[in-house]
């Protein structure tokens, strides 16, 4: 019985860890394949290359959908670029294979994770490639030049081909520094074999089709529950943590929704749609233990793209309409054990920017 304050003393204070450990919801994992430009579901071509580039900065904290409004000199600042190379080989009847990976660049620049508030801040940074994406894909309808609309399905495997055990110096003071797992938000890979289930479709408005409406539905089941990784930016772990893998990483699922309507004149193309993207509390295959940003970004999302002979190039630019971080499984956890509720914040930016060409070979 005497264990019990001292573990409900310890879950206090992985609560209060977790709250001031803030990181965004998806990485750039939910963006592959979904800016297919230069055609609908025609094309005379082999092969299609699209390059699609993202940069995204997250420096607002949420808990909820409430905006904590974090002093600039205590936010938890990332950067994310990303190159998602993305090769298609077109098939006939309409199958294709599709094979896609990033090349990120990221970063993070806090207090918190060194000395604490109010103390010199400090970054750390992974580099390099993540996690391999490939994709059977079939539309449903036999592709024409003249069809006014077509449903694709897909289903795929992600393979951890990208680094999620990346590490970097956390500073404790100006003489000493410690070296541990980086935030999950900044690592290159999750760690997790996952399942793919896409969904694209459009349908010309008008017989001129100059207005078309367009759908993109991408999930990720992570059938993985944990990592294998602890994020303790080299503290010592707790009884209470031990208890409940209360640093332990999580290999989450992810969601990315797109809706929208172009419109067409001569080479140009106009968007204006919605995305919606985030991570659902409870994966849909396996368990979802250890630590996870839960929720999601509703953005809107207006794009241009100008159309070549055999390329395209866009850029689309989502800037957020509404925001929301959910408890996570160990956040109801600690709630229940420790009578407090708690709910873990989870990062964001007022946009994002993806720059790209495709180009049919």
């Amino acid at each position: 019985m005497k264990k019990i304050p001292i573990i409900a003393t310890a879950l206090l204070f992985i609560a209060n860890f977790a709250t001031s450990q803030g990181c965004i919801i998806v990485r750039n994992v939910s963006g592959l394949g979904q800016y297919n430009v230069t055609s609908k579901s025609f094309s005379t071509s082999d092969w299609q290359l699209n390059i699609n580039n993202r940069y995204f900065r997250a420096y607002r904290d949420y808990v909820g959908k409430k905006d904590l409004k974090t002093p600039p000199a205590n936010e938890n600042v990332i950067n994310s670029y990303s190159m998602d190379i993305d090769v298609t080989r077109l098939l006939p009847y309409g199958w294709s294979l599709d094979i896609g990976f990033p090349i990120s660049a990221n970063s993070r620049t806090t207090d918190l994770e060194h000395g604490g508030l109010n103390t010199p801040r400090h970054t750390t940074s992974a580099f390099g490639m993540g996690d391999l994406q490939f994709t059977v894909l079939k539309w449903l309808l036999k592709p024409s030049d003249n069809q006014r609309g077509n449903i694709q399905v897909g289903l795929g495997i992600k393979f951890p081909t990208g680094d999620f055990k990346k590490q970097g110096y956390f500073y404790r003071n100006d003489t000493t520094r410690v070296l541990s797992i980086l935030n999950p938000s900044i690592q290159l890979g999750d760690g997790g074999t996952g399942i793919i289930a896409e969904l694209n479709t459009y349908y010309f408005l008008n017989s001129k089709k100059t207005f078309s409406l367009y759908g993109n539905f991408y999930y990720l089941a992570n059938p993985t529950d944990i990592n294998g990784t602890q994020y303790t930016t080299g503290k010592p772990e707790t009884a209470a943590n031990i208890l409940l893998g209360a640093y332990d990483v999580s290999v989450i699922d992810v969601f990315s929704i797109r809706a929208g309507i172009n419109y067409d004149v001569k080479n140009w193309s106009f968007s204006a749609g919605v995305r919606d993207e985030g991570a659902p509390v409870y994966d849909l295959i396996g368990k979802s233990d250890g630590i996870r940003r839960s929720g999601y970004t509703l953005s809107a999302e207006p794009g241009i793209i100008y159309k070549f002979k055999s390329a395209s190039i866009y850029t689309y630019v989502p800037f957020l309409l509404s925001h929301e971080v959910k408890q996570s499984a160990l956040d109801k956890i600690i709630t229940e054990k420790t009578g407090v509720y708690t709910s873990s914040p989870g990062g964001s930016g007022d946009y994002q920017i993806f720059v790209g060409a495709q180009f049919q070979l």
